[in-house]
């Protein structure tokens, strides 16, 4: 994934490393948009959207393998000593102290969690165990989070070579957003063919409006 994620950021800049982008400002953002498809209004009733959530956690996934990555320079190998050593970590971190508070994650509910990870994001700062701790109450496991993360990594790569970056690219594909297209192509494929990612591709490319 870490590969993947850097030759995503090189497609969008070549000089990413250099450029410095706040990928924690994104993991901000897309944790408040997880927060509306979780619904938290108490004056009026809402669903919780769990298929929308989990997206977010994915595209949370990108931006924080991002910061990983530009922490160490852009190197994949020490991006992924440092990833493996704050996973390895999991199993003995259910309390985060954050801002003088010490919160423990096993006694807090998802809503609390998001909110908790925005303001670890908003203040530069990386807690895999909170991310763990949301992937699992949206009902996720890694492997469930490879698998999805994968597809979004090749849709975001059709994207940017369609014109997503110029405008020009088309996200609704017969009255339907791509993501919905990603999903249904993701289902017929099996993921440990090792050509997923190529037959993922040419099946989006099938459906893209010409």
């Amino acid at each position: 994934m870490l590969t993947l994620q850097s030759a995503m950021n090189a497609k969008v800049d070549p000089n990413w490393v250099a450029s410095r982008y706040p990928y924690l400002r994104a993991v901000l953002i897309e944790a408040a948009e997880a927060i509306e498809h979780h619904g938290w209004k108490w004056w009026k009733k809402q669903e919780k959207d769990l298929p929308q959530l989990q997206m977010e956690l994915i595209d949370i996934w990108h931006f924080l393998l991002s910061q990983i990555l530009l922490n160490e320079g852009g190197s994949e190998t020490a991006a992924l000593l440092k990833l493996n050593e704050q996973l390895g970590a999991l199993e003995d971190s259910n309390h985060v102290n954050f801002d003088g508070k010490s919160y423990n994650l096993g006694t807090m509910d998802l809503l609390e969690q998001i909110e908790l990870l925005i303001g670890i994001s908003a203040a530069r700062r990386i807690e895999l165990s909170v991310f763990a701790s949301i992937m699992s109450n949206c009902q996720m496991c890694w492997t469930d989070l490879y698998c999805q993360y994968v597809g979004k990594n090749v849709l975001n790569f059709f994207r940017q070579d369609h014109g997503y970056k110029d405008g020009s690219y088309q996200k609704m594909w017969n009255g339907r957003e791509d993501n919905e297209y990603l999903v249904e192509v993701m289902a017929d494929l099996d993921s440990s063919d090792a050509e997923y990612e190529d037959k993922l591709y040419s099946a989006l490319s099938n459906h893209y409006p010409n």
